[in-house]
């Protein structure tokens, strides 16, 4: 007897729980739209790295101490201005010292000129030999060797003495100071560095199929314009270009590097920011799909259609694109079917419904 119950009670619990079909009477509305083809385009993004058209590091040429830093951080500046100044007094010296050693040698030099004069005539009178005409122009010649390197010196010397005025290489923004005012400097000891970003560099990377599809598409005017999306997910306000492609394919990540240019004329991007770099692509004669009318199960990508007996079907599709608010499909659809447009969520297989036409410029108008 209690079996008996136990049994009844689990029917009636498995018949409770079970799906039930909707009856005649329950049949609810759907509206359904049919699949629309159109030209659209498909927009990718690529995460980059954005780099200065010119960055470089601003390191002393000679040992020394930092004297006077002429500007600030984060200070524009122009080709040629005075950005650092090393104590100079031991390097002036140095070139007072080899000024003074080579009027030296202009003096030896002339001395050993007259005394070739006087030699020759001497010579002439077969006062002195040969010899001594021989050693009179080894010693002009020693001389004026000893000018050479005097001149050698001097100028060695007021290169370094230049050296203790650093200079901007060209128009840019300077960077932090890692070595401050009175601080002891090394040679090649990082000052700061200095970037122009008048333009930049936004480098990204695509895979080997994504390039092939590149390089083999249309060559209509808009390929190779950019768009640049920022750290904050604000578009940037100027288009790039795609200038240049890497010689070759990276064989551990099977990535390929491309390089665009951005005007940078508000110079809000900066060396070292980060970015997405948008790629559109232009898709001709598609078939779309709402995504409201989808639904995925284990990855697949699922839609109801309606039979010609109003019957909803659950129908897979394979998508090749995902656009904003629609899919590009690429299998399991046709412009003649019907789907369910919205309350997909309450719908099972094998419902009856009364589908309410949706018109599909009705969609995209909303959207």
């Amino acid at each position: 007897m209690v079996l008996r119950i136990f049994l009844f009670a689990s029917i009636v619990v498995l018949t409770k729980c079970s799906p039930e079909k909707r009856s005649e009477s329950e049949v609810e509305s759907f509206p359904v739209i049919s699949p629309v083809t159109k030209d659209t385009v498909y927009t990718e993004d690529y995460v980059a790295s954005i780099q200065s058209v010119q960055n470089v590091d601003i390191r002393t040429r000679i040992s020394g101490y930092l004297d006077k830093i002429h500007v600030d951080e984060g200070q524009n500046v122009k080709k040629g201005q005075l950005l650092f100044s090393l104590g100079d007094q031991e390097f002036r010296e140095e070139l007072a010292k080899a000024s003074a050693m080579l009027k030296t040698a202009i003096a030896d030099a002339k001395t050993a000129e007259v005394d070739l004069q006087n030699t020759e005539s001497l010579v002439e009178k077969n006062v002195v030999s040969k010899t001594a005409l021989d050693l009179a122009n080894a010693k002009l010649d020693a001389a004026k060797a000893g000018i050479e390197e005097a001149k050698a010196h001097e100028a060695t010397a007021r290169l370094r003495l230049a050296y203790t005025e650093i200079r901007a290489p060209f128009d840019g923004i300077i960077d932090r100071f890692p070595i401050k005012a009175g601080s002891v400097v090394d040679e090649g000891d990082l000052l700061t560095s200095i970037s122009d970003s008048k333009e930049v560099f936004a480098y990204f990377n695509f895979s080997e199929t994504e390039y092939l599809d590149y390089i083999l598409s249309d060559h209509s005017e808009e390929k190779g314009k950019v768009q640049l999306v920022l750290a904050n997910n604000d578009v940037y306000p100027h288009k790039g270009v795609i200038e240049t492609v890497e010689g070759k394919i990276n064989p551990g990540t099977g990535n390929i590097a491309f390089r665009a240019r951005f005007p940078n004329p508000e110079s809000i991007l900066k060396h070292g920011s980060s970015g997405k770099v948008l790629i559109s692509q232009r898709l001709n004669n598609v078939l779309l799909v709402p995504q409201k009318c989808t639904f995925e199960i284990q990855g697949d990508v699922y839609v109801y259609t309606v039979d010609d007996q109003n019957t909803a079907r659950m129908k897979l599709i394979r998508t090749a694109f995902s656009i904003p608010h629609w899919y590009v499909v690429e299998s399991g659809l046709q412009t003649a079917d019907k789907v369910i447009f919205e309350g997909i969520q309450l719908v099972r297989e094998g419902d009856k419904i009364n589908p309410t036409a949706v018109k599909s410029e009705q969609v995209i108008a909303k959207r």
